[in-house]
């Protein structure tokens, strides 16, 4: 589910934050604003109020959109940023001299380099996706009782607290594990991308 919402996420993110980012203007101006709604609105609460809704259909790829669809401004951000820097790099100046056109500069030169900023973000992102299903789950409005979720192993392990602490024990470190695995993969990711990061760090 993690990995769903996480590309969803990031398809959204490049394609808005590339067309701002490049073209500028009153494109820019109308996705940044969007992009600000979105990024105003918890995706935790989103996704709360889209499972309610949908809580006859709830599924993967329902609390998948439900997050996906409504974390990607971030990864917009990113790659708008990336965009407004190739733009006026040499390399496009020089495929606007040869006549070529706007969208074929973009897919060829934006989104190749909006690349690894893009898997930095997109890894975070991962995790971030991973603790909003298990949050999800435990208040009862994401994948629903017998489904393997962390969260629901969680809320299960509630009632037995004093007799099986264990129960609680283990799913929570699993979680704390694998979030843990995703940041420092998104670490050392950007400091392979980036070397004077490193450098500074």
């Amino acid at each position: 589910m993690g990995l769903i919402a996480t590309v969803i996420a990031s398809i959204l993110g490049l394609i808005m934050g590339a067309l701002a980012g490049f073209y500028g203007g009153w494109l820019d101006s109308i996705l940044s604003r969007v992009g600000d709604i979105f990024f105003a609105i918890p995706y935790i609460l989103a996704a709360v109020v889209v499972m309610t809704v949908f809580r006859d259909s709830r599924s993967v790829w329902t609390l998948a959109f439900a997050i996906g669809g409504f974390a990607w401004a971030s990864t917009a951000r990113v790659v708008r940023a990336e965009g407004r820097r190739v733009r006026q790099a040499d390399f496009v100046m020089a495929s606007q001299a040869l006549g070529q056109s706007k969208f074929k500069i973009l897919l060829n030169h934006v989104v190749p380099n909006a690349i690894a900023p893009l898997l930095v973000v997109s890894t975070l992102g991962l995790a971030g996706a991973i603790v909003a299903e298990a949050t999800l789950s435990f208040l009862g409005v994401g994948l629903g009782s017998g489904v393997m979720s962390w969260g629901n192993d969680i809320s299960d392990a509630q009632a037995s607290l004093r007799i099986a602490p264990m129960a609680l024990i283990y799913p929570s470190i699993a979680l704390t594990l694998a979030v843990l695995a995703f940041v420092t993969l998104g670490e050392l990711i950007r400091d392979a991308l980036d070397p004077k990061a490193r450098a500074r760090r």
